[in-house]
């Protein structure tokens, strides 16, 4: 999966692009951690509270702050899954949505 300036989540309607005034430190308040080779990398459990299922919402930004992708995962990061559209995904869904909104408030993206 190659980085865009602009991403969404598979499945959703929804596609985000990172905000114009973000800044290195706004992703590192922000939960964002910087990798070794200068990227940022954004992971949260998203899952429902009695769920046994590990699904992460996975955001990375290339160091140059101009690209990013957006993907659901599982656990462990490895397979790609798509939560919008399924009816026992509806918790998922709305942890998700709280989290973007909370990024766009905080200037990290802007919805497109």
């Amino acid at each position: 999966m190659a980085y865009d300036s602009i991403s969404g989540l598979k499945g959703s309607s929804k596609e985000y692009r990172l905000h114009e005034d973000v800044k290195r430190y706004t992703l590192r308040d922000n939960g964002f951690q910087e990798t070794k080779t200068g990227n940022f990398q954004y992971f949260r459990n998203v899952n429902a509270l009695n769920s046994t299922q590990g699904i992460m919402l996975k955001i990375l930004v290339s160091k140059d702050l101009e690209t990013l992708r957006m993907s659901t995962t599982t656990a462990n990061g490895l397979k790609t899954l798509e939560v919008y559209g399924k009816d026992s995904m509806q918790t998922v869904v709305e942890n998700i949505e709280y989290i973007l909104e909370g990024l766009v408030t905080e200037k990290v993206l802007e919805e497109v």
